[in-house]
């Protein structure tokens, strides 16, 4: 399984839906995920790919990880997993 759709997966589990629900210009927030479910998202994400996501949930807009979009999270984890 590609990290795309491992990805995919954690985030449908997150939002309750079918990974085929989730698009890659989807946003957290369109697919019904909270700013808590964001942060249980990350940690799956950590777990799943044993990396450290830097992503501080007290002040997003200052984290180094972009969560804008579905594809963002993808590109932002693999560049983790190729450092």
């Amino acid at each position: 399984m590609s990290v795309k759709q491992r990805v995919i997966r954690i985030i449908a589990e997150q939002a309750l839906l079918s990974p085929s629900d989730v698009s890659l210009d989807s946003t957290l927030d369109e697919l019904g995920i909270d700013s808590l479910g964001i942060v249980e998202s990350l940690f799956a994400i950590e777990e799943e790919f044993d990396i450290s996501v830097p992503f501080n949930a007290n002040s997003p807009a200052d984290s180094d990880f972009d969560i804008s979009s579905v594809s963002a999270i993808i590109d932002g984890i693999e560049k983790l997993i190729n450092e």
